[in-house]
């Protein structure tokens, strides 16, 4: 069934789970699947193969697994190391390692450092033993990730975090040539943090000192404390970029539904509302200081400080404008077409002058359509795009000024890259003409990728859900919206948002495309 006609049905206006109490997830863990992680014993199976008997040495596998095992030994985990091994121990590694999880239930991390190859979109992990020269062979000769993935799948433990640092040149090349370089893009299985040294389809550095130069990062960054497991990588992502002039850029996958810290707080707690509005007032104090700058490095503090901030979103989009200014020629995310283990991923398109949507509202308990309306971009600049009928929105399409005169302070509910899986909050405030300020908050969730139809067509677009509360003065409401985009477009396909107050909803309507024109 199409996601328009089932849609009405799945808001259930009668139904209270909609409106689930609203965690503050950018901050400290609170709930109560938050705090098990944490007291969970921590599994770690460490590979690093380097001497492969029949292909060129790589100098760092081994120095990286050393360290990374003896630093997650630092951090509580239980360690199992594993140098230079053949097919034969990598595979009955793998297997005891995921054995421990289905028993013990526990946090479990992977790494392996070495080889790797994709075949058939299928990843594949070289042990030191193999000797490839035609396509069989790797398959063959690898150890296959989709063991470990249905490994743990079928293990059921809580989390799991697998990290590859695998993205080496092929080193069979003069004998035997793969299709696509690195590695294939997959997304993560239910719970779990899949972790590339760089995008799929490209190729990792060696690194120039005793680490390769993902795992240097790592090596630092898990170290943190205080941080969640995504924002260590996120800060990852960064470094490596920044130090390889965007040559390397990290890449992640997640369906990680709770928090997670390597070193988590002394005490974990609850913020209270004080606490959350100072915090937040200091972030946008930040931001609005940094949010035109023309140089990397403010915008680089602010990351590293707010990896999954309140503006991270658009931190980031400034960050690569500005560095593309300078020369960085970043690479890219190889082609996913046809791949079936992954839904993909993609950048929001910059909007551009002469873009027109024609949307009708149509409210979704009587079905009566409200209005039909056009909007034209009439000027875009450096940070916003204004639209004919009043909209300004910055440049991923997150509203600034309504067309009504409502003006909201920065925010972010349109990201920067879609992917399964993502999930970032966001606060605001929004003055109404009359002067009436509120504060709005949400967290959203890229659930999945699915077709929708609506009067403009049938589309393949990423579903995104959020929950949010607001302040407003004529009483505290919460909502749910859901959003769906295609990568073509900035402007959603189509928007639904109920809203509720002293537990009752009062307004619910529908937002669809009915046409449009792209410059």
């Amino acid at each position: 069934m199409k996601a328009d006609r089932r849609l009405v049905l799945k808001w259930g206006i009668t139904g209270s789970s909609l409106f689930l109490p609203l965690p503050y997830a950018r901050v400290w863990a609170q709930s109560e699947d938050a705090l098990k992680l944490i007291r969970l014993p921590k599994l770690a199976l460490v590979i690093g193969n380097g001497r492969y008997r029949n292909a060129p040495e790589l100098k760092n596998p081994a120095n990286d697994a050393n360290a990374i095992g003896s630093t997650l030994k630092t951090l509580g985990f239980e360690v199992t190391l594993k140098l230079d091994s053949d097919r034969a121990e990598m595979a009955a590694a793998i297997q005891a390692h995921v054995q421990t999880l289905a028993k013990r239930k526990c946090v479990g991390l992977f790494y392996f450092a070495g080889h790797g190859l994709q075949l058939a979109w299928r990843n594949f992990l070289l042990p030191v033993d193999a000797a490839i020269k035609k396509m069989d062979d790797v398959s063959t000769q690898g150890v296959g990730l989709g063991s470990l993935i249905e490994g743990i799948t079928k293990a059921a433990n809580p989390m799991n975090v697998i990290v590859l640092d695998a993205c080496r040149e092929n080193p069979f090349a003069r004998d035997f040539r793969v299709e696509q370089k690195g590695l294939s893009q997959i997304d993560a299985p239910p719970g779990t943090l899949l972790a590339y040294a760089t995008s799929p389809g490209n190729v990792a550095s060696d690194g120039e000192g005793t680490n390769g130069l993902y795992t240097e990062h790592l090596l630092r960054e898990i170290r943190v404390k205080e941080t969640r497991i995504e924002d260590v990588f996120k800060r990852v992502r960064l470094g490596v970029r920044r130090k390889s002039n965007g040559a390397q850029v990290p890449w992640e996958s997640t369906s990680l539904e709770e928090d997670f810290y390597v070193l988590p707080p002394e005490h974990l707690k609850k913020l209270s509302d004080a606490e959350k509005e100072r915090l937040f007032k200091e972030e946008l104090a930040l931001w609005q200081r940094i949010q035109n700058a023309n140089e990397p490095a403010p915008l680089e503090d602010y990351l590293r400080r707010h990896p999954s901030g309140d503006f991270s979103e658009l931190a980031q989009l400034r960050l690569d404008r500005v560095l593309a200014r300078q020369g960085e020629k970043r690479i890219q995310l190889a082609s996913q077409a046809n791949n079936p283990f992954t839904k993909g991923s993609a950048f929001t398109r910059i909007a551009k002058v002469g873009d027109a949507y024609t949307y009708r509202e149509v409210i979704l308990t009587s079905k009566h359509e409200r209005r039909t309306f056009t909007e034209v971009v009439t000027q875009v600049t450096d940070t916003v795009a204004i639209h004919d009928t009043g909209l300004v929105t910055d440049l991923l399409g997150n509203q600034l000024r309504h067309r009504r005169g409502n003006v909201n302070s920065p925010a972010q509910y349109v990201p920067q890259e879609f992917a399964i899986g993502k999930r970032w909050g966001t606060r605001y405030d929004v003055t109404s003409p009359k002067g009436v300020t509120f504060q709005e908050e949400q967290n959203i969730h890229v659930v999945t990728r699915e077709e929708v139809t609506v009067p403009a067509g049938t589309f393949n677009a990423f579903f995104l859900e959020g929950r949010g509360s607001n302040s407003n003065p004529a009483g505290a409401i919460e909502f749910t919206t859901r959003r769906w985009f295609v990568p073509e477009f900035q402007r959603p396909v189509a928007r639904e948002r109920a809203s509720r107050r002293d537990n009752k909803v009062f307004h619910t309507e529908r937002l669809e495309l009915v046409s449009y024109k792209l410059a």
